[in-house]
């Protein structure tokens, strides 16, 4: 009996050595592959692979790291090449290129519900500055993330999410998203529709096409609330009691050109000459960072360093007033 019963352990052991096996075996997942390998295995992604190929930027997507990696199908490359006038991707310069590509990538993984509303910082460089990054602005709403203002605004909207890679995640896009200027920032916040509408107002100057140039410019930028709390503040004839020459003299004195002044540069009592010439600011810092104005307004700077490819935007509460 003794024998009979030792039999029946051995046999319930290698059962259980056996079924624990094929659990294992059940449970056994594959590690995931670099963002360059699922872009290379991806068809509708040759395009990027071969700008990536092109710019020495493999190497870097196929190694460890943690990155968001916006990708563009083959043909909104085929798109962007043509409406830029390239006959093909070697047509493009390679160190443009390679910006192009760092501004469709940012230094850390966000899957597409953990990206939120607000700016965040990508991998390229313009040419209005050598250490800031550029910005990248980014909307969602109602499950939809719209970058830098979507495609009608030379951005983005992710039409594909969360492709899930060993070194960080992929969204696929709609569109190759251009070195964003000041005017795209102004144009891709909602914040600023208040500004551009100044900016693009009867009997205004270009400023559409001045502020799309070279530059570079710093631009300090008053929200929605800052117009709306102006037109109260001039009451009872309001914004639109303002002559156009003088909203001109208003608009040119919230841009500082050339200079890419970035928050770290400016100092207390800093005088600052603008574009309506020969009028000027002062920077506050003690109490809290702001301006004042040629009437001693003052008016609060609530965002900073918002970097494009031809400039920088600080973002003011206030609206400045020169004088008239």
């Amino acid at each position: 009996m003794k024998n009979l019963i030792r039999t029946f352990a051995v046999f319930a052991l290698c059962l259980s050595v056996l079924s624990c096996s094929d659990d294992d075996d059940d449970n056994t997942t594959s590690t995931p592959q670099t963002i360059a390998a699922i872009a290379s295995g991806n068809p509708n992604l040759s395009t990027l692979v071969s700008a990536l190929n092109r710019t020495g930027l493999t190497a870097t997507f196929n190694s460890a790291g943690d990155y968001t990696v916006f990708a563009p199908t083959n043909d909104k490359f085929a798109a962007f090449l043509s409406a830029n006038g390239y006959a093909n991707l070697e047509a493009v310069p390679v160190d443009a290129l390679r910006e192009i590509l760092r501004n469709h990538v940012l230094g850390t993984s966000l899957t597409a519900s953990e990206l939120t509303t607000g700016y965040v910082k990508t991998l390229a460089k313009g040419s209005a500055s050598t250490t800031n990054t550029l910005s990248m602005y980014v909307e969602v709403t109602a499950g939809n993330v719209k970058l830098n203002g979507g495609a009608s605004n030379k951005g983005a909207s992710v039409v594909t999410a969360n492709i899930n890679a060993s070194n960080g995640v992929i969204h696929v896009v709609d569109n190759v998203i251009a070195l964003p200027t000041v005017v795209n920032h102004a144009i891709a916040n909602p914040n600023f529709t208040s500004l551009v509408g100044a900016l693009t107002g009867a009997g205004q100057p270009d400023f559409v096409g001045i502020l799309s140039g070279a530059g570079p410019f710093t631009v300090f930028a008053p929200t929605n609330n800052a117009f709306t709390d102006l037109n109260t503040e001039l009451a009872p004839g309001g914004i639109a009691g303002v002559s156009a020459e003088n909203l001109t003299k208003v608009l040119q004195y919230h841009v500082v050109s050339p200079a890419n002044v970035l928050a770290a540069s400016l100092t207390e009592g800093q005088v600052v000459n603008t574009l309506q010439t020969p009028q000027s600011f002062t920077v506050l810092l003690n109490g809290g960072a702001r301006l004042k104005d040629a009437n001693n307004r003052e008016c609060p700077i609530t965002a900073t360093d918002v970097q494009a490819a031809n400039g920088v935007i600080h973002v003011l509460s206030k609206v400045l007033l020169p004088t008239f």
